[in-house]
């Protein structure tokens, strides 16, 4: 690794923040399995409780009154979250957007995709259309915003339709949580998942929150009571108080980092389009994720650019992380009409810790493996 590496795919995952890592190290220092009834148990229970009072801060889930938010169920992880909810309640027929994540889409069998448009936004009248249509139990899911384009959603009205027509609402929120203010009341919707990576937290650890606190769930891990019988197995505590510490630190950053991180991704945009000018930047009409840039340059293939600028020491992606390190078309961009750009797109995504001169990194990355793709089509 080149002693200048610059980090740009903080959307795959965030480094870990030193409050998490301080507020890891005190809990692997707490003896005490939280299901116990000693002291010990109590103070492992106290650093769960907590965490669960920060994550529902975090999304603005905190119940009227000062109660406990029941609602937050710890999981290991946003994959894990979005599977619970979509099993959660015995709904067979799932609606989802044709860009959620794969552990959306493939968290059932047959799921049933909602077109969007060529912005990455779902169409509203064909989800009017569908649920119309729909017999049954319903569970619609769409996520708050998009890890590949940072494409926001219309969460809030989507959870509207949905909700004329007798429908829940499942919302990943993986990657917007502590990069937009999250009021889970406003959005409408029935359950939200969060994974701590995404926002300098570790890895292994993330939630489902419940709107309903007291809702019963069919748990996908069973054979303990832990999570109000929601989720079996020990409390993972390190990782939920890391979680919570990196959640407490984003929520206080949030604002002036979306305008930071807005000003440094729109100078890389705008110096990519000088550097090259025939870039594409996908959902750049619409609102996005101030961290987010989804770029393509026609002729130049997405597996070449990422290692052309692994090779430089710079590190951004191709789509998705999850997709077991290849580099392959992404269905998001393909689901947006992109056609044969969706081989050439490349992921920038910054984060707590970028600064200016990473975007110049990149820009000089950028120019070089613009210019040679230039030269080879010559």
């Amino acid at each position: 690794m080149p002693a200048t590496a610059v980090y740009l795919d903080y959307n795959a995952t965030a480094p870990l923040r030193q409050a998490a890592v301080d507020a890891m190290v005190r809990a692997l220092r707490t003896t005490g399995n939280p299901s116990s009834v000693h002291g010990f148990g109590r103070a492992a229970r106290r650093l769960v409780e907590d965490a669960r009072d920060s994550v529902a801060e975090l999304v603005g889930a905190v119940p009227a009154g000062g109660a406990a938010p029941a609602g937050v169920v710890f999981t290991s992880g946003g994959s894990e979250a979005n599977a619970l909810a979509l099993t959660a309640f015995g709904r067979r027929r799932i609606l989802a957007s044709a860009v959620e994540h794969p552990s959306v889409l493939k968290a059932v069998e047959d799921v049933e995709i909602l077109p969007v448009d060529s912005d990455g936004v779902i169409d509203l009248a064909a989800l009017e259309a569908r649920l119309s249509a729909a017999e049954g139990p319903v569970t619609v899911a769409v996520m708050l915003a998009n890890n590949e384009t940072g494409v926001i959603q219309p969460v809030a009205e989507v959870a509207r339709i949905a909700h004329a027509h007798g429908a829940l609402v499942h919302c990943d929120a993986v990657q917007a949580a502590g990069k937009l203010a999250i009021d889970m009341r406003r959005l409408g919707v029935d359950t939200l998942a969060l994974s701590a990576h995404k926002l300098g937290g570790p890895q292994g650890a993330g939630a489902l929150v419940l709107a309903d606190s007291e809702a019963e769930v069919i748990p996908l891990i069973k054979g303990g009571g832990q999570e109000r019988r929601r989720r079996a197995g020990t409390e993972n505590v390190p990782g939920v108080a890391g979680f919570a510490a990196a959640g407490r630190v984003a929520l206080a950053e949030m604002q002036g980092a979306a305008r930071r991180l807005g000003v440094l991704r729109d100078r890389l945009e705008a110096e990519a389009l000088r550097v090259a000018p025939g870039t594409v930047v996908f959902g750049a009409g619409v609102e996005r994720l101030p961290n987010t840039s989804c770029l393509a340059l026609a002729g130049l293939s997405a597996q070449t650019a990422v290692m052309g600028f692994d090779l430089a020491g710079v590190a951004v992606s191709a789509g998705s992380a999850c997709s077991s390190g290849k580099v392959a078309p992404s269905h998001v961009l393909a689901a947006m009409g992109a056609g044969a750009l969706a081989g050439s797109a490349v992921r920038v995504s910054l984060g707590w810790d970028s600064v200016e001169a990473d975007v110049d990194r990149f820009i000089e990355v950028f120019a070089r493996v613009a210019g040679q793709r230039a030269a080879s089509a010559a």
